[in-house]
């Protein structure tokens, strides 16, 4: 066992605390990592207002990078010494999901069976399986993913979580193509990065729609072909004022709410994909929308669970595109900052001035 600093939430909705914790030497199918670094995800800030579940306290983090430290007795997916992206969805490749070819949909994920403590032994809940605001983390070896050794940390950890599940959502969900067009309604982090994957995949034209000019911005620079101020301008009629008066083929909607998704379904294409992957909260219910236009619209509705990602394929895929100069990681990457500072970046991020903030050990 070893004893590290980390970030804990003790108490719904109280500022994060910093704690040591201890870390037990990894057993069976579990890797224990070096953290180098870790984004701050509003995922995050949802754990500390008990948005997810009340199982405090939480040691936070998800979106990270490290080193293998040390490896269970039964691993050898991963050594020590490997430099991985950590994933909050270790596929049990015997699941009906797993045993059918699809493995991004697997229904039997797992995470470290060993719990990490604080120091009077009091367990903790790891954020999504991971808790990587800390020096170390106790994973499941399959949650991690290992990736080219020289690219930087603080870019490639946001694989693991709000980069991936947006360019997921355009090019895996929304299967974007060339000759597709695609609009994306919110233009945090994971929309901004849907419309990387829209850019990617050669879709055009790319349709941003938010309230705020700086994430309108930053849009633009990822890929977007043309801005919607939705605080302006009836989002739907611009976005098929865009589309030659029909509306999108893809609309990818990134806020999580009843609202935007009624947008979204009607900024849509005869025949078109709606894709949700901004994260509703559980008191949110679907839209007042006649049954009728469900049915005479056609198409597909799509929610996107980390961007119906592989891990395995991805993250090598998306890093290899980061090296080669295809793919801006680095401009997700608004400041970095140490451990102490998490709660602070969880005020910047709720006032939408950064796209993330990235803790560096």
């Amino acid at each position: 066992m070893q004893q590290v600093r980390a970030v804990v939430s003790l108490r719904r909705g109280e500022p994060v605390s910093i704690a040591t914790i201890n870390v037990p030497d990894p057993g069976p199918g579990e890797a224990l990592v070096k953290v180098q670094a870790c984004g701050v995800c509003h995922t995050d800030l949802h754990y500390r207002e008990g948005g997810i579940n009340d199982d405090f306290p939480f040691l936070l983090g998800h979106e990270a990078a490290g080193v293998v430290e040390a490896v269970g007795p039964d691993v050898t997916s991963v050594a020590v010494g490997d430099f991985v992206v950590l994933n909050w969805r270790a596929v049990c490749g015997s699941c009906r999901a797993c045993d059918r070819g699809e493995p991004w949909y697997c229904f039997a994920t797992h995470n470290a069976t060993q719990k990490m403590t604080l120091e009077d032994g009091t367990e903790l809940s790891p954020a999504l399986g991971i808790g990587a605001f800390a020096e170390k983390t106790l994973v499941a070896a399959g949650q991690c993913t290992k990736v080219d050794p020289s690219a930087r940390a603080a870019a490639v950890g946001l694989l693991g979580c709000g980069v991936m599940a947006g360019i997921g959502a355009a090019i895996n969900t929304g299967q974007a193509t060339r000759g597709k067009s695609v609009a994306v309604i919110g233009c945090g982090g994971v929309g901004v990065a849907a419309v990387a994957g829209a850019q990617l995949a050669g879709a055009s034209p790319i349709i941003a729609v938010d309230i705020d000019a700086k994430k309108l911005e930053a849009a633009t620079r990822m890929g977007a072909t043309h801005t919607v101020d939705s605080s302006a301008t009836d989002p739907v009629a611009a976005i098929q004022e865009l589309t030659g008066g029909f509306g999108a083929d893809i609309v990818i909607e990134a806020v999580g709410r009843p609202e935007t998704w009624k947008q979204a379904f009607y900024a849509r294409d005869l025949a078109g994909t709606v894709v949700l992957v901004g994260v509703p909260t559980p008191d949110m219910t679907m839209p007042d929308i006649p049954l009728i236009d469900v049915f005479g619209r056609g198409g597909s509705l799509k929610s996107s669970w980390y961007g119906d990602c592989l891990p395995s394929r991805d993250f090598p895929m998306l890093v290899d595109l980061y090296q080669q100069g295809r793919l801006d990681l680095d401009a997700f990457v608004t400041e970095e900052i140490a451990l102490d500072d998490v709660e602070a970046a969880f005020g910047r991020m709720h006032e939408g001035n950064v796209l993330r903030s990235v803790v560096v050990l």
